[in-house]
């Protein structure tokens, strides 16, 4: 299978430069409200990284489920940048799209985009690798470091930052040449995909982001798992399935099959890691363009006897590596909200001040679609964290 890429030209890069953090979404509204409400939008076009974080809109593709519901779907365009997958919703090129959980927040509150969160794409997923270079034991080494988070509004740098703080080292945003004071730990922004190659090269000292570039830095780079953020953050959240609240609104029967198709896909995902692993890997239908051997490392590798000191609480918690469940607890939602207001970042935060998380909780977040959804197709019951007397409430748990 071909898989769809995006080249971007000059003029292209220069508008995928306004979808960054620092410089804001300059596009005008009318072009986004001229292409969803086209009709061309009945077509199902999805964005995604090559991440183990797109698993759910994958695998509804490669198996079939969004055409079982009745719905036309191209293939899926990869992307090599959040600031890419961001650009191209924002112009309606894609009307379904995997986002790191604190993008939309940015994008709806800070520059009025009509992004919903639809559900969630997966739980967990991610870590903390150091460079083999180093000798990284302990959050408390990194004082001095420089470390890659894939992008400033991401629960990768919410989390790493609140370990940092947790140890009273002092995250700071500085060029790489400007010297560190003992307490500070630099903070650089790198797409996803070039991560494993800088920390090969040295030119960082470690780095958080998903699957499976934890486990390619592991395999190529000589990388060491230093946490995995599921253990940090029980069964957190980490991307979310997102669709422009046009759509939603003008088109609920779409909306609705489309939002079938990923609980059945994360039910599958969740039941059947190893045999999805080989399906989206460079041996199957090359969706994420990685080994199928490094994949299903990504996928299932999570044990204390391989990781001492990366993993805690798999005992108590229960979870795997990456985990798949599409109910987006609020409590998740307003945690979010408030670790966002204590994170530094690149841009303007003023639009986090007056934000109430109890507000986010029911503007950004539509509980319909992913409710009927999981009605109809159940076992996403069995994932880490459902509790079955109250499967859409929960406690958040953070232990670092």
């Amino acid at each position: 299978m071909r898989i769809p890429s995006i080249d971007l030209n000059r003029r292209d890069f220069l508008l995928n430069a306004l979808a960054t953090p620092a410089t804001g979404l300059a596009l005008p509204n009318q072009v986004w409200a001229k292409n969803v409400l086209d009709d061309e939008s009945e077509i199902l076009q999805i964005g995604y990284l090559p991440i183990a974080d797109a698993t759910a809109l994958l695998v509804a593709h490669a198996y079939g489920y969004f055409e079982q519901e009745g719905l036309k779907v191209a293939p899926p365009t990869r992307v090599s940048s959040w600031a890419q997958l961001v650009r191209y919703f924002f112009i309606g090129q894609f009307n379904l799209v995997h986002f790191l959980k604190p993008i939309p927040i940015w994008l709806r509150y800070n520059h009025k985009i009509p992004v919903k969160i639809m559900a969630w794409a997966h739980i967990n997923g991610s870590a903390i690798v150091v460079g083999k270079h180093t000798h990284i034991q302990s959050f408390s080494d990194l004082a001095g470091k420089q470390i890659a988070v894939p992008h400033w509004y991401s629960v990768h740098n919410i989390l790493l930052q609140l370990a940092l703080r947790h140890v009273l080292l002092k995250p700071v945003l500085k060029h790489k040449d400007e010297p560190l004071a003992k307490d500070e730990v630099n903070l650089r922004l790198l797409p996803p995909p070039v991560m494993p190659d800088a920390l090969m090269a040295r030119t960082i000292d470690a780095y958080i982001v998903a699957e499976p570039l934890n486990a390619k830095g592991e395999w190529v780079a000589g990388a060491r798992m230093l946490r995995f953020t599921g253990d940090i953050w029980k069964n957190h959240p980490c991307c979310v399935v997102c669709m422009n609240e046009n759509t939603v609104k003008a088109k609920p029967l779409f909306t609705q099959k489309v939002i079938n198709a990923i609980v059945r896909a994360q039910v599958y995902a969740q039941q059947n890691k190893e045999e999805v692993a080989h399906t989206l890997s460079q041996e199957g239908k090359n969706y994420i363009p990685v080994s199928a051997q490094v994949l299903k490392h990504a996928m299932l590798s999570y044990d204390t006897r391989t990781y001492t000191g990366a993993i805690l609480h798999q005992a108590a918690w229960g979870n795997g590596r990456i985990d798949f469940s599409p109910w987006p607890y609020p409590s998740a939602t307003r945690f979010l909200v408030k670790a966002m207001k204590q994170t530094l970042v690149t841009s303007n935060t003023t639009f986090l001040k007056g934000l109430d998380p109890e507000f986010v909780v029911k503007d950004l977040v539509d509980y319909h679609f992913v409710k009927v959804a999981m009605e109809k197709y159940l076992g996403w019951e069995t994932a880490p964290g459902v509790d079955v007397n109250n499967p859409f409430g929960r406690e958040e748990i953070i232990s670092i």
